[in-house]
């Protein structure tokens, strides 16, 4: 996977929190222990309408289900909501079904780390 920033989008990464630039950065390279590290103990990541729940869990689904495809993830745009909530916009191309899906990311945070991660269309 690789992580691309489009030009004028450029200033919205900047403005992000640094655990969802590290997250973001360490699942687009599969990094899949730096990805772990930003999650609180018992964070939660649903993704295809699945919870799962606790460092465990969340490293079962980077190597199952998120793991599946090939694909590159291009940042489109983000917005810190407040000090907790960020919903980054990311573009997927690869090969999954549809080869091209933007997909919120929605992070919830509890301190510097994550403890809430919705990923939906």
């Amino acid at each position: 996977m690789t992580l691309h920033h489009r030009k004028n989008a450029q200033s919205e990464w900047d403005a992000l929190p640094e655990i969802v630039k590290t997250y973001l950065t360490a699942h687009a390279t599969g990094k899949d222990s730096r990805v772990l590290a930003v999650f609180t103990a018992d964070a939660v990541v649903t993704d295809e309408g699945h919870d799962h729940v606790g460092h465990d869990r969340i490293d079962a689904w980077l190597n199952g289900p998120a793991g599946e495809y090939t694909y590159t993830t291009e940042f489109t745009s983000a917005t810190v909501v407040d000090t907790e909530n960020v919903d980054v916009l990311q573009r997927l191309k690869g090969n999954f079904p549809g080869g091209v899906a933007d997909l919120h990311y929605r992070f919830t945070l509890d301190g510097a780390l994550v403890s809430r991660l919705v990923i939906e269309p």
